[in-house]
C-alpha cells in the first residue's frame, strides 16, 4: 500500500486516491470518512478559474495617487548643535562646526523645520454609486491633492471625508460621481483556509489580481489597539495598501493594510482589516467624518498563567485592571486595580485586545454589565460608558533607574534587593539577582513594587512576610503590582 498522507483510526486515504479526488475536484466531490461515532465530510476542490469573480469586482477597485507635504528637520538647526558640547578653540573639529554656526547667523530665520513635497500611491475600492471610496489612512495622510484612477484609466478628483488613525482607515468621495460600480462588505466572517482574491495597485501596476487563502485570524500586528487582523497569503506588495480582499462571492472581507517582510516585498504574509471593523468605522465616518468610541476607563494588561494562579482563576483569560482612569466610568462604578474583567454584557473576554474590541464599537452613554474576578469570586458592576478622547500618548523613558548606593545586602528568596520608596509607599528595586524568578519575569532595577497579595507595600519586612505566608500556604505564585515610569502592571511571581 502507498504511504498514507491522511489517516483516521479506521480509514486510510492514500496518495493515489487523493490524486484521483483532486482530478475530480471541479465536480465538487465530497470526501466522507465514516467512523464508529461520527461522519466527517470534507469539501475537496477549488474554482477552476477566478476570472468571472475578477470581471465582476474589478471595475469597483481604483488606484489612488496623492501629493502632499510634510515637515523635515534641517541639519543646521538647534537640535543638531545641542548634540555636541562646546569645543575648545583649538579643537580640530571646531572650524567644521563653526561653518554651520556662521550659516545660521546669516540666515536666522532658516533654523527650523522645512516643508518637503512628496508623492505616494495606493489602492481603494468604491462602496456606493455616488463615489464613496475606502482606503487606508496612511495612503492619504498629509495629502493636499488626491487623484483616483478607475479601471478605464480615467482620473477623478477626490475629497477626504474622514480618517481614523487607530484602524488606519480613510473614506474619500469622488466629486460629481453617479452610477458608479461598487462592491459590498461580506456579512459573514471568513474562516482559516477560505479562498480570497486581492485586487490593487502594487508598485503602480493598477488592476493587479492575486489569490490565496486565509492563513490565520485575530492577528495583532501592533499597528493600533484593535489587533484583529486577517492574515492572508495572496501576494500583497507596496501600493496594495487600502485595496480590497474578496471572498468567492465577490464581497469584501478585508482591507489590505500591511505585510510582514524582511526585504519589503511579498513573502506570503499579509494582513487585512476585517470587514466588520471596516463597516463600523466607515459608517461613523459617513455621519460626520469622525469615529466615536465607547470608553470604559481602565488601564489593562493581559492575563498570564502565573497571574491566573495567583488570583485563583482556572484559566488565564480576561484583562486585569492595572488602574482605573481618574474620574472614569469604571472607577466610579467600583472597579478597582487588580480586578480581572471576564465579561462585558455577557460576552466572554479573552484578553486586553478583546476587551478593547468589545467596548470600542459601543456608543458613549451606553450602559454595560461588567463581570470581574475579585477575591476569588465573580462580581458584577453596572458601568455607563463615556466617549473615548483620542490622545497621543507621551512616551516616557522606560529605562531602569540605577542609583549610586553602597554595596547592597544579599538578595531575598525571590532574588530581589529593596529600599523603601521615597514617596513613603512601595519598595524600589535596587538589584535583581541574575537567573532568579524575578529576573525571568522582567523585574528590573528601578521598578517600584506597590502591592503584594493585594496589600500596599510600605516596608521590606512586609514583603518578606508575604512571601513566607504564601509559601506556608503552599501557593505557587505571588501577585505583585508594580510600576515602571508611569506604567503600572501586575505580575505573578513564582515562588
Amino acid at each position: 500500500m502507498a504511504n498514507p498522507i491522511f489517516s483516521s483510526p479506521r480509514k486510510w486515504l492514500t496518495a493515489n486516491s487523493v490524486a484521483a479526488i483532486i482530478a475530480l475536484s471541479g465536480a465538487g466531490i465530497m470526501l466522507s470518512a465514516t467512523q464508529s461515532s461520527a461522519q466527517i465530510s470534507v469539501a475537496v476542490g477549488a474554482p477552476a478559474s477566478f476570472a468571472d469573480l475578477v470581471e465582476a469586482v474589478k471595475p469597483a477597485v481604483v488606484s489612488i495617487s496623492v501629493e502632499g507635504s510634510h515637515e523635515v528637520r534641517r541639519l543646521g538647526n538647534e537640535e543638531f548643535f545641542f548634540q555636541f558640547p562646546d569645543l575648545p578653540e583649538d579643537h580640530p573639529l571646531r572650524k567644521f562646526f563653526d561653518q554651520f554656526e556662521e550659516r545660521r547667523g546669516q540666515n536666522p530665520g532658516d533654523n527650523g523645520p522645512r516643508t518637503r513635497r512628496f508623492q505616494a500611491a495606493g489602492s481603494g475600492f468604491i462602496i456606493s454609486a455616488d463615489g464613496l471610496v475606502v482606503t487606508n489612512n496612511h495612503v492619504v495622510e498629509n495629502a493636499d491633492n488626491i487623484i483616483i484612477t478607475d479601471e478605464n484609466g480615467d482620473e477623478h478628483v477626490a475629497i477626504l471625508v474622514g480618517t481614523d488613525r487607530r484602524t488606519d482607515l480613510a473614506l474619500l468621495r469622488i466629486e460629481g460621481a453617479q452610477d458608479l460600480p461598487f462592491v459590498e462588505f461580506a456579512e459573514t466572517d471568513v474562516r482559516v483556509g477560505d479562498w480570497v482574491v486581492a485586487v490593487g495597485n502594487p508598485f503602480g501596476l493598477g488592476g493587479t489580481v492575486t489569490a490565496g487563502i486565509v492563513s490565520a485570524r485575530g492577528r495583532d500586528i501592533s499597528r493600533n489597539s484593535y489587533g484583529d487582523f486577517i492574515q492572508i497569503d495572496a501576494a500583497i506588495n507596496g501600493g496594495n495598501s487600502g485595496g480590497p480582499t474578496f471572498n468567492l462571492s465577490g464581497q469584501v472581507v478585508g482591507v489590505n493594510t500591511a505585510i510582514f517582510s524582511p526585504n519589503g516585498g511579498n513573502v506570503g504574509i499579509a494582513f487585512a482589516i476585517p470587514a466588520d471593523t471596516v463597516r463600523q468605522v466607515i459608517t461613523d465616518l459617513m455621519d460626520d467624518g469622525e469615529v466615536t468610541r465607547g470608553f470604559l476607563g481602565v488601564g489593562i494588561q493581559d492575563m498570564t498563567k502565573d497571574l491566573a494562579d495567583s488570583l485563583g482563576l482556572a484559566r488565564a483569560r480576561g484583562a486585569i485592571v492595572t488602574a482605573p482612569t481618574p474620574d472614569g466610568p469604571a472607577g466610579k462604578a467600583g472597579i478597582e486595580a487588580g480586578d480581572v474583567i471576564l465579561k462585558v454584557n455577557g460576552e466572554l473576554i479573552d484578553d486586553s485586545a478583546d476587551l478593547i474590541r468589545t467596548v470600542a464599537p459601543l456608543a458613549p452613554e451606553t450602559p454595560v454589565e461588567v463581570v470581574v474576578w475579585r477575591d476569588g469570586a465573580e462580581k458584577t458592576f453596572a458601568v455607563t460608558l463615556v466617549e473615548r478622547v483620542e490622545q497621543v500618548a507621551q512616551i516616557e523613558q522606560d529605562e531602569p533607574v540605577v542609583e549610586d548606593i553602597p554595596l547592597p545586602p544579599e538578595p531575598n528568596s525571590v532574588g530581589l534587593i529593596f529600599e523603601p520608596n521615597e514617596s513613603g509607599t512601595g519598595l524600589r528595586v535596587m538589584e535583581v539577582e541574575a537567573q532568579s524568578n524575578a529576573a525571568e519575569k522582567g523585574i528590573a532595577s528601578g521598578d517600584i513594587l506597590l502591592e503584594v497579595g493585594g496589600e500596599t507595600l510600605i516596608t521590606i519586612e512586609q514583603f518578606d512576610a508575604a512571601v513566607l505566608a504564601a509559601q506556608e500556604a503552599d501557593n505557587s505564585t505571588l501577585l505583585i503590582k508594580m510600576s515602571r515610569g508611569n506604567q503600572v502592571r501586575f505580575i505573578g511571581l513564582p515562588l
